[in-house]
């Protein structure tokens, strides 16, 4: 990632953590805003458990400060069929592993620890494994965490900053560089129960080349409600706008459900389908996550 986009998003996550300390106060969260890492919140003080899997978009909610939560594929599986090229890969146990920092800052982890690729091309097969990617994260929640904020109604806003480290093995398509980003998600709560998720996410990532860095601009829309009891589902589409990275506009659709196990873990699966040309022909995940 080039050091001027560095320099621009440690500036813009600076101002808006600063925001967001003001504002937890003014929204009502005071009295939790003490708890850090070192001091954790009190398990009766724990806001709802979410998770931002398995849809795509991700949720604008933390972790509440000292406490650490899993998310986990139990395994993804993509296939995709592109002129003759045939892809089937699976990976194994990929986790996003938070933990509170602040009433309102988490931290998180994401590994991939073990990927399997097989690729058919003019009745030729070929296969490679490995580890892949690793991905540090910081969300930071502007508004909306524990419930309404002052002047927002139902939403929850926040802003979440990454950076992806060359650990991807290059059988599997690792690049030797540093690649980052910064999301926005944003959740609503519409009338019926029904509740809406959208997210922009800007990416600094390399071409599909591996000769110089483009831009991918990730916009995503979720509609939610329950099912039954502890079970929800929802519906996703997820679009890519991509600049300078040798591939165009990838467009996917699906949905999923999760399961709840309680106050602090759930099951889920999901299955997304490609609508363009250069997206993943089908997608499907099957996961756990739980927090501590």
């Amino acid at each position: 990632m080039r050091k001027e986009h560095v320099v621009v998003v440690a500036a813009v996550v600076g101002a808006l953590l600063a925001h967001a300390t003001r504002a937890a106060a003014v929204a009502g969260d005071a009295d939790k805003s003490r708890y850090t890492l070192f001091d954790p919140t009190p398990r009766q003080l724990m806001r709802e458990f979410s998770t931002d899997r398995p849809d795509v978009t991700e949720s604008p909610h933390t972790v509440d400060a000292g406490h650490f939560q899993v998310e986990m594929s139990l395994i993804e599986y993509t296939h995709d069929d592109d002129q003759g090229a045939e892809l089937d890969e699976f990976v194994v146990a990929p986790a996003n592993l938070k933990v509170g920092l602040l009433n309102n800052v988490d931290l998180q982890l994401v590994v991939e620890p073990w990927v399997y690729q097989r690729v058919r091309v003019d009745g030729n097969e070929d296969s490679a494994d490995g580890f892949a990617a690793t991905q540090l994260r910081l969300k930071i929640n502007l508004f909306g965490n524990d419930g309404p904020a002052v002047g927002h109604g139902d939403a929850a806003l926040a802003v979440m900053p990454f950076v992806q480290f060359p650990t991807t093995e290059d059988e599997i398509g690792g690049v030797d560089d540093v690649e980052g980003g910064i999301a926005v998600p944003l959740s609503l709560t519409l009338p019926q129960e029904w509740s809406l998720g959208l997210m922009g996410e800007i990416d600094f990532v390399r071409d599909v080349n591996d000769e110089g860095y483009g831009v991918s601009f990730l916009h995503t829309a979720a509609l939610s409600h329950n099912i039954a009891g502890d079970l929800d589902g929802y519906a996703e589409y997820v679009g890519f706008a991509n600049h300078d990275l040798g591939v165009g506009y990838m467009a996917m659709v699906g949905g999923g459900v999760t399961y709840g196990l309680g106050d602090n873990a759930q099951l889920d699966a999901a299955l997304y389908f490609g609508l363009s040309d250069d997206a993943d022909d089908v997608t499907a995940r099957v996961g756990v996550s739980f927090r501590i």
